[in-house]
Parts: structure tokens; C-alpha cells; sequence
């Protein structure tokens, strides 16, 4: 409630003071709600949303002047914890922690305050209302500020009834999907997480193209990078084509032709696309060109050698730009030129994308999906006016006034510079259609879209960010609908709250945090290290508010990186796809093995890993205290993944992430069954009442016998983690209990287990478990088993006193084994 004294509380306990008179509070029922009818919520939900209707309210503001922005305070708040999500750059959010408003940083997109005296959690997020968007900044007295804006100064309102949205509940996960479903109703412009349909290569290990070759690639290298994982027996069963692959130029070039002055400064950001068709490098690739004995070779270093080379030039010709108005000194040096390795045979018909794809899927049939990388607008600058039959104009871009606080980014002082070529929202669904009708004939399943969040930085002469964003996010909707199954798109650079509100009625997959560094861009000595903890903090933290829209996306990594084990350890247990980002024959092939099945296929989560609540309203990046800990679900069991991320963060002063030396050392601190939230899925809900569990440390390697509130001490080096697979004790009676853990040498080796029944008649226990996978399956049984039969053969098994039961269990290409283990009375 709002009291005469403008204290907003709940339940007695202030939650916001000194709200200002101009802010209206509203209960959920009393505002009136989409009426969509091509996005009615299904009866659950609705059911769901009615039935927690009271614990939610909108906050809304007017005032005198019609504006296209406002500021407006909704009040202070002290001495209460609080996680926020905020956006870091245009792009990308991350967390942050404090205990007061004055705490809070610019672009807060979501604020969840803890209310211990409640027992209970508020939930504080900016919405989109009508053609607004709003978000919080943090207030020159100390207070919490929303930001309510248009993005253009044609655009104007004054008054406010749903401008941002409270709720408030006892579990903060369920809290999450209670809010989030409310606002479903409420907007009817996206679908939760659960309605849709996920992309296939949700259980599946993949390879992107990106750190390999950059801007360089082309169909040998990417050739030889699905051959080197494949036959070493890593599959890969979906292959990214990222950024390179496109007809793009600069507005200096010539417009038909594709530009060669592609490095790794940024030039491609300048550039436009001219075609809808894949560049020469790719155009020129002929039919059954790889598939012959006198097929070309790649080598990795020659090849990182020439883009070397490549880059200097590009750099000494920048300076020489710079420093020379009339260009002097540019004659002497060489013309950039690309790499390639094809040569073109007279007599053979251009084959392009289509033949390669072809080829590739000859070659390694598991290979089930081919994506392809490209911007929202297009390119990175956009579609170049004149070249397309599409009406596009170069649109100047400037980002607004709520980041200017954000990180330094290369891609913003670019696109700044060149603007976009902005086609005409009219038009967006011919644009999405025009691309991507040509790319599922050549047998592209499905997009990469990047560099969402440009739109926001030409709203002004469109209607502003909320009517622009719209008219393109339809048309990409349609688009995907039409060409890519519905499914076949991640999303990336995307992390803005419009974007969730107004995009993800149709996508389903999209990055929950920026991209993996494998050193750090600026500089600072401790990156190669620092960035890979900040990494799985974005990805963790945001997951808790973008996993209600999307199924999360870790993105990729490299298995010879020095923190690669890190990195798998995390995507073992994140819940979505398994991708590296791997050089030509650089692989670890021990580390993927723990990651990916032989038929290229992971143990995949069931749901998606987020911070366990001891860790909601700390810093597990530079507190010097706190482990950062993940809770996930499998089929029939939980894993907890400890990691130590200490030694960086957010430096609100200059504005961008830094190392905390001082934080980069020993933590310790503990797990319990206790931590995995099993009633976030109704197959596990039952194991909130199983009384012990067992629970084996991967890296460790031993097993535990815990009661569900017991907590096991836990130390980690920085840059280290543990994963503990956490398995229900079946008793029959006093003496027989029994817990099938699952694949020891896997991450999440608890993935495979797809089954556990307990039967017993006469005088024999037994227990059937149904196994994916291969290698040796761990198991906890307090009694030695008198047999242990798989697939209806009796099998050699191992059982020490302390009840380790272990067993080995071949491949046999990808089928579910029955291992039943018979325990006589």
C-alpha cells in the first residue's frame, strides 16, 4: 500500500519512502490488460496469474509538461539488501549488489530487495507502456529514479498507469516466473519460456566458426574445423558460420563488390550489406570441392599468420589516415586483399553456401544444423542504400542519454561514426524474409542475430525504440516462422528489457551474457583470468530474469583455453547447448570428452542453472568472501556447481570491469542438498521430503552420505570450481538404500541417469535404472548386490563397504540401457 506519509509497504514493513506525490500505485486488477487475441495466454497461466493477482501492483507517474523523457523518483530505500541486473554496455547486463537506493547503477533493468522481516522478496521492474520504455537509474539524493522514455523527441506523454511493476512472494525463483507471467497477461506482446518450442541444439555440442578465423573465414577452414572435432570422435552436430560470411562493403568502396579491408579494428562495423547472397569466399565454392583426395589443406598457423599480417597493414594504413589529411604514404604500402584457398575451376557451376552445405552434410551426416551469423539491421552497419530492392537509408546513431555511463565499446564509437543504413520499418519483414528465404534453400536451419540493440540509437525520425522495435521484431517473428521452423534463432546483443517485453513471442533462445574473452581487449594483466569469472556471473545472475523468456545461452568457449575446465564445468550444468569456439585442430579432447557423447550429443540439465539463494544478494566477484553456487535439475536428481569467480568486477568510477587482485585467492565455503531448488520442476518436487542424499564431488571424486540440511565444507583455488552431483537415498528398510548417482567421468554425469524404480518381491530388491551414455556408472547401495545385469546380461561390478557400487557400461550408439541391480534380503 501508498500511505498518506508516501511510505510504500507491504504487509507494514516499508519497502520505498519519500515516494513522491506524483506516483500512483495500482493493483494488478484494477488496470486493465492486453486484449491480443493473437497472444491470449493459455488457461494455466491465466489460472496461475489470478490466483496471485494480490501480490502484485503497477506503479505509474504524470506529469505537467508532456515530455519525450522523464525522471521521475519513486522513492528511497535503506538498510535492505538488493540484487539488481543493470546494462554495462548497450548490449549486455550484469549484476549488482548493495543495501540502499543510493547504491544502484544506470539502465537498472530489474531490482528483487530482500525483506527478511516478511520472510519475503519485492520484485521492482520498469515496463513498456505504450510507446515508453522505462528503467531505473540511481537518483542524486540517494534516490531510486525511473527513467521513462520514448527514444524520440516527436514523442510525447505526460501521464503514466503502468510504467513499472511490484510484486512480491516468499520464493524468489517462484517469484521470478509469477511476476513474469503476470506481465504476460498483462502486455500480451511475448510468451514465457514454457509456451514455446525449443531449438533443436538445445541437447547438442556444436562449433562456431568465430575465434578460428574472425573476419577471414571461408568454406575450407570451415571445412577442416568440422573434420578435426569429427574424427576424433566429437561430432559436432551443429556448425555457426559467424560474422565474415556476408556481401558486405564501406560507403567509400564500390557498392557491388565485397569490401577487403576486414580485420579485427572494428572495420566491420562500417560496413553494409549490399546482397542478400553469401560473399565470393563462399560464392565460389564449388560442388564436391572438399570431398576429393586433391581437396585443399588448412593450416591454423599459416593462416593466423597471414591475418597477422592482415591487421598490421590495416593499422599502419590507420595511422598513416590519421595523420595525413591528403593520405600520404598510403600509395607505398601493399592493397589489403582477403584470404582464400579455393581456386575457382573453369567448366564447374558456382555452388555457394547451398553446395557446401550439401557437402558437409555428405561427409559428416551427424551434422543436423547449420547457422549462419548476421545483425538485426542486417549487417553491422546496415543494408547500403541503392544496392537492394529495399528501401534503406543511412540514419545517423547516437545513443542516449541513460548510457552514457556505460563501458567503453569499440562497436558503439563505430556504429556512431558510420550510423545505419536503416531499412524502412515498412519493410523489415521483406528484409528478414529477403535474407532468410535465400538461406534456407541453401539449407541454413537457422540465424545467429546480433547487434539487437542498435535499433534504440535511431528511433528518432521512426516513432521511437518501442514503435521501431516492434515493427522489426514482427517481422523477424514472421521470418522465423516461415524459413527456420519457429526455433532457429539465437539471440545475441539483446539484453534490454524491450527487447524481452516486445521480441520473445516467437524466439526462444538467446545469450545471457556477453561474450567469452579468451583475454582480456584492454589490457589488464589479470584478463585471461578475470573475465572467465565475470563471464559466468553475467550469464548466471541475468539468467534469472531472461530464463523466463528465453532458454539460456552460456555461448561458446575454447577447450584448449587455460581456463577451459572452468568454462566446460559451467556449461556441463547451465542447462542449454554445448559449443567451443576452437582453432582448427586445437582441442582438448579428454576435457570435451566429459562434456559430449559420441554421437555428439550432452547430458543436458532439465532446467537452467541460477545462483543458489545464499548467493542472491552477495558479490561472488570481489566481496573476498563468496563462492558463487548454481543449483540445476536433472531427471532424477540436482547438481550444484561451486565456483571461485573472485578477483573482478563493475567500477562504477570509470565506468567499466577491472580486476581485484586482492580478491584472487583461496575462498571456502559449503553445499548442501538443501541448495538445489527442487520445486522448480514438478518431476523433482517430491525430493524437498527425501530425508538423505548422496552426494559425489566430480573433481574430488568422493561420495557423501548427507541429510538434506547437512552442509559439506568447501575450498576452492580462484579460478576453480567443483561439481557435486546430488542423488536421492532410496530406502526399502533399515538396512537396504540405494541411489543411482550416474556417469562418473561426465560433468554432469547425473544427466544420464533417465529412470530409477525400486521393486521388490519375496526376497530380492532390486533396482531398475535406465542409462544414457557410456563409461563408468557410480551408484550408492548399503548392501553388496548379489547382480548386476545390463541389457540382460549379467555384468562385472565393483562394491567397496562404504557403499560405492561401480560399473562399466559400453557404447552402443546412443540407446538407452537397463541396468537392473538385484539385492538379495
Amino acid at each position: 500500500m501508498l500511505s498518506s506519509d508516501r511510505d510504500l509497504s507491504v504487509d507494514g514493513v516499508t519497502i520505498l519512502s519519500e515516494v513522491p506525490k506524483n506516483i500512483t500505485l495500482s493493483s494488478f486488477t484494477s488496470v486493465s490488460h492486453s486484449s491480443n487475441s493473437d497472444s491470449l495466454s493459455p488457461k494455466h497461466i491465466l489460472k496461475t496469474v489470478e490466483s496471485n493477482a494480490e501480490n502484485g501492483a503497477f506503479l505509474g507517474l504524470s506529469v505537467k509538461t508532456p515530455l519525450d523523457r522523464i525522471l521521475n523518483s519513486i522513492g528511497k530505500f535503506h538498510n535492505r539488501k538488493f540484487l539488481s541486473l543493470f546494462r554495462f554496455k548497450t548490449w549486455w547486463s550484469t549484476m549488482w549488489t548493495g543495501s540502499s537506493s543510493s547504491d544502484l547503477q544506470m539502465e537498472t533493468q530489474l531490482i528483487l530487495l530482500h525483506v527478511p522481516e516478511l520472510n519475503s522478496y519485492v520484485l521492482i521492474l520498469p515496463l513498456i507502456e505504450g510507446s515508453f520504455r522505462s528503467s531505473i537509474h540511481p537518483g542524486p539524493e540517494g534516490e531510486a529514479v525511473l527513467c521513462v522514455e520514448s527514444g524520440s523527441t516527436k514523442v510525447k506523454a505526460k501521464a503514466f498507469t503502468s510504467c513499472a511493476y511490484l510484486h512480491v512472494g516468499d520464493n524468489p525463483y517462484d517469484l521470478m516466473r509469477d511476476a513474469m507471467a503476470a506481465l504476460r497477461v498483462h502486455l500480451g506482446t511475448f510468451r514465457l519460456l514454457e509456451e514455446k518450442e525449443r531449438p533443436k541444439i538445445i541437447d547438442r555440442f556444436g562449433w562456431c566458426t568465430w575465434d578460428a578465423f574472425y573476419l577471414t573465414v571461408e568454406p575450407v577452414g570451415v571445412w577442416h574445423g568440422v573434420k578435426s572435432l569429427a574424427e576424433n570422435g566429437i561430432p559436432p552436430r551443429f556448425l555457426i558460420i559467424d560474422d565474415g560470411w556476408q556481401s558486405i562493403n564501406m560507403d567509400h568502396e564500390d557498392p557491388l563488390q565485397d569490401s577487403k579491408a576486414l580485420t579485427g579494428l572494428g572495420s566491420q562495423m562500417l560496413c553494409r550489406l549490399y546482397r542478400f547472397r553469401e560473399n565470393e569466399k563462399f560464392a565460389k565454392y564449388q560442388e564436391g570441392a572438399m570431398l576429393g583426395p586433391s581437396a585443399p589443406r588448412f593450416d591454423q598457423e599459416e593462416h593466423d599468420r597471414m591475418f597477422k599480417e592482415m591487421v598490421e597493414l590495416a593499422e599502419k594504413k590507420k595511422a598513416l589516415g590519421e595523420g595525413n589529411e591528403d593520405g600520404t604514404g598510403l600509395g607505398d604500402l601493399p592493397e589489403a586483399s582477403t584470404i582464400e584457398y579455393l581456386e575457382e575451376l573453369e567448366g564447374f557451376e558456382r555452388g555457394g553456401l547451398k553446395a557446401l552445405i550439401g557437402d558437409l552434410r555428405k561427409e559428416f551426416p551427424s551434422l543436423d544444423d547449420v547457422y549462419v551469423w548476421h545483425a538485426l539491421c542486417g549487417a553491422w552497419g546496415g543494408v547500403r542504400p541503392g544496392t537492394t530492392h529495399l528501401n534503406s537509408k543511412v540514419t545517423q546513431a547516437k545513443a542516449g542519454p541513460g548510457l552514457a555511463k556505460t563501458m567503453y565499446d569499440l562497436a558503439v564509437v563505430m556504429i556512431e561514426k558510420g550510423g545505419i543504413g536503416l531499412v524502412d520499418p515498412d519493410n523489415a519483414a521483406e528484409l528478414y524474409e529477403a535474407m532468410h528465404s535465400y538461406l534456407a534453400d541453401a539449407g541454413v536451419t537457422g540465424v545467429k542475430v546480433d547487434v539487437i540493440h542498435t535499433l534504440e540509437y535511431v528511433s528518432e525520425d521512426h516513432g521511437g525504440r518501442v514503435k521501431l522495435a516492434k515493427a522489426y521484431y514482427d517481422g523477424l517473428t514472421k521470418s522465423l516462422r516461415k524459413n527456420f521452423d519457429g526455433t532457429g534463432l539465437i539471440a545475441s546483443m539483446e539484453q534490454c528489457n524491450d527487447f524481452f517485453f516486445l521480441a520473445t513471442n516467437q524466439i526462444s533462445m538467446a545469450r545471457v551474457g556477453d561474450d567469452f574473452w579468451f583475454e582480456d581487449p584492454n589490457g589488464d594483466p589479470m584478463g585471461v583470468y578475470w573475465l572467465q569469472g565475470v563471464h559466468m556471473i553475467h550469464c548466471s545472475y541475468n539468467s534469472l530474469w531472461q530464463g523466463q523468456f528465453i532458454q539460456p545461452d552460456w555461448d561458446m568457449f575454447q577447450s584448449d583455453h587455460i581456463c577451459a575446465e572452468f568454462h566446460a564445468a559451467s556449461r556441463a550444468i547451465c542447462g542449454g547447448p554445448v559449443y567451443v569456439s576452437d582453432k582448427v585442430g586445437r582441442h582438448n579432447f579428454e576435457l570435451l570428452r566429459k562434456l559430449v557423447l559420441p554421437d555428439g550429443t550432452i547430458l543436458r540439465c532439465q532446467h537452467y542453472a541460477l545462483p543458489t539463494r545464499d548467493c542472491l544478494f552477495e558479490n561472488p566477484l570481489f566481496d573476498g568472501k563468496t563462492l558463487l553456487k548454481l543449483w540445476n535439475l536433472n531427471k532424477f536428481g540436482g547438481v550444484i556447481g561451486i565456483f571461485n569467480c573472485q578477483g573482478a568486477g563493475w567500477y562504477p568510477e570509470e565506468h567499466k570491469c577491472k580486476a581485484h587482485p586482492e580478491c584472487y585467492k583461496a575462498m571456502s565455503g559449503f553445499l548442501s542438498p538443501d541448495d538445489v531448488e527442487w520445486e522448480q520442476k514438478d518431476s523433482t518436487a517430491e525430493l524437498r521430503s527425501n530425508g538423505m542424499f548422496a552426494v559425489y564431488l566430480h573433481k574430488d571424486g568422493n561420495l557423501h552420505l548427507m541429510k538434506a540440511s547437512e552442509k559439506l565444507d568447501i575450498t576452492l583455488e580462484p579460478s576453480s570450481f567443483e561439481i557435486a552431483m546430488v542423488s536421492p537415498i532410496l530406502e526399502f528398510d533399515d538396512e537396504i538404500k540405494f541411489a543411482a548417482v550416474g556417469l562418473e567421468s561426465m560433468f554432469n554425469g547425473g544427466g544420464a541417469v533417465e529412470l530409477v524404480e525400486q521393486k521388490a518381491e519375496a526376497k530380492k530388491v532390486g533396482y531398475l535404472v535406465r542409462i544414457k551414455g557410456a563409461g563408468k556408472f557410480l551408484a550408492y547401495s548399503s548392501v553388496k548386490p548379489h547382480r548386476v545385469v545390463l541389457d540382460d546380461e549379467s555384468v562385472e561390478f565393483e562394491w567397496r563397504n562404504d557403499g560405492v557400487l561401480k560399473f562399466e557400461v559400453p557404447w552402443n550408439g546412443g540407446e538407452i540401457k537397463d541396468a537392473q541391480i538385484l539385492i538379495c534380503k
